[in-house]
């Protein structure tokens, strides 16, 4: 490691405040859970405003479209992210954090108001799904970088954990509240007081997370490292998570709409399966975090955990009797929601193996930077996903499974999401049977 990278580094370790100031830790954790509001409430509740431009004449285009929005809002937001948290995270623009998050709550709140108004289908798509998801990036970008900086020297995963564990929560609360507004107002007023929403808990959350905690940002500029692009590592998890989050996001974005059509569901029932989906989430993010961090296991093997049970929950609950069987579709939405929703808390496990690769190649890293990176590759997986979900509805039907959910117009679609669970899982084994590998051979 050159001079320079070690005067930053004992300098970085000198501003990041101890673990130990309960009172700020709280107040950082509360202030981030709290930004989940403005940041993911739409994304992950929007199967239900999905589901009413689909029953309503609200917007002029094809109603196929309406499902790209979801998974386009998404999609933005990951793919924004890592150019984001690269600028955040350096020396010279990590000062601006605060800023660029009021800035997104401006942003966001404003994209939907507007979007209110709107006659078209692609009004809501550059709207709800390109301005504000941008907006949300803004937002969401520096709480991660806020909990990344104050937990580096312990407990991150855990950290991580506890804030998507919100994100669950906020996704268990909104559909119901969105339901509600969208029945008792119309969907055009529900959006405006969701406009209303992100700006009020946007302003309270940054105004809870305490001022000190991004004055550890007061570094000497240097440059970016980008050493660990050279190690495989990276882009094996980088490929996972792409593949892995192609099928996540068809679930979140097409299951009120399954209840609804297969099941005949009421609104309310439907938007009850979104809230059981991100149940328990709640917990299992937390559990995830804490293995990562505590765990004698490897980041390979805590990363099976979530992905093959994902992959089982699809193919033997969502694809066999769910379309018939209501208790099959809860069952579905417990297990897929319990084991997909925590895939993002190995994240933190995999940058602590690239911070180990880096000592150990006596390289820097930016973890920060490297993490809105891992959200890059979610939100390819999400695009590709959003895009492929439009296809795979219209070839319908997998024609041998007449008897079973496969054999309805979203067959095609379970097989998509059930594979890209397994196969995100099976794309992290290469790199346990790579290491593996390299051990036998120094033995010999």
């Amino acid at each position: 490691m050159e001079l320079e990278d070690l005067e930053h580094e004992g300098a970085q370790r000198a501003e990041t405040p101890a673990p130990s100031n309960r009172k700020q830790t709280v107040l950082i954790l509360l202030g981030c859970s709290l930004l989940q509001i403005p940041c993911w409430g739409l994304p992950m509740s929007f199967a239900i405003f999905q589901d009413t431009y689909n029953h309503q004449n609200i917007v002029h285009g094809p109603k196929s479209a309406t499902g790209v929005i979801g998974t386009t809002l998404n999609g933005v937001m990951y793919l924004s992210m890592p150019i984001l948290s690269t600028v955040l995270d350096s020396g010279r623009w990590a000062s601006w954090r605060r800023v660029v998050a009021i800035a997104g709550v401006l942003l966001a709140s404003a994209s939907f108001l507007v979007s209110s108004w709107s006659t078209e289908v692609w009004h809501l798509i550059v709207l709800q799904a390109v301005c504000g998801g941008l907006g949300s990036t803004m937002l969401f970008t520096p709480t991660t970088l806020f909990v990344d900086e104050w937990f580096r020297n312990g407990n991150r995963a855990t950290a991580y954990g506890v804030t998507l564990s919100s994100k669950n929560v906020v996704g268990t609360a909104t559909p119901f509240l969105i339901y509600a507004l969208i029945d008792r107002l119309g969907v055009r007023n529900a959006i405006r007081i969701w406009a209303a929403i992100v700006f009020v808990t946007g302003f309270l959350g940054m105004f809870v997370i305490p001022k000190k905690s991004t004055g550890l940002i007061h570094r000497r500029p240097r440059k970016i490292p980008w050493s660990f692009l050279t190690h495989r590592t990276f882009y094996i998890y980088s490929i996972a998570n792409a593949v892995f989050s192609a099928g996540y996001g068809l679930p979140q974005t097409y299951l009120s709409q399954y209840a609804s059509n297969t099941l005949h569901l009421s609104g309310i029932l439907s938007a009850m399966m979104i809230a059981i989906f991100n149940i328990p989430g709640i917990a299992s993010c937390v559990a995830i975090g804490w293995l990562s961090d505590k765990s004698w296991l490897s980041p390979s093997t805590v990363t099976q955990i979530p992905t093959l049970g994902s992959g089982l929950a699809v193919f033997f609950l969502w694809g066999l009797k769910s379309h018939q069987i209501p208790a099959l579709l809860i069952l579905f939405s417990i297990g897929y929601g319990t084991f997909a929703s925590a895939f993002s808390s190995t994240w933190a496990g995999w940058i602590k193996e690239l911070e180990r690769e880096a000592s150990e190649n006596n390289e820097a890293i930016n973890t920060g930077m490297v993490y809105g990176l891992m959200n890059g590759a979610r939100g390819v997986g999400y695009v590709v996903g959003g895009l492929a979900g439009v296809e795979l509805l219209k070839v319908g039907a997998v024609e041998q499974s007449p008897r079973w959910a496969y054999g309805t117009k979203y067959g095609a679609l379970i097989v998509f999401t059930g594979i890209c669970s397994i196969v995100g899982g099976w794309s992290v084994v290469w790199q346990m049977y790579g290491k593996m590998a390299k051990r036998c051979l120094r033995s010999v």
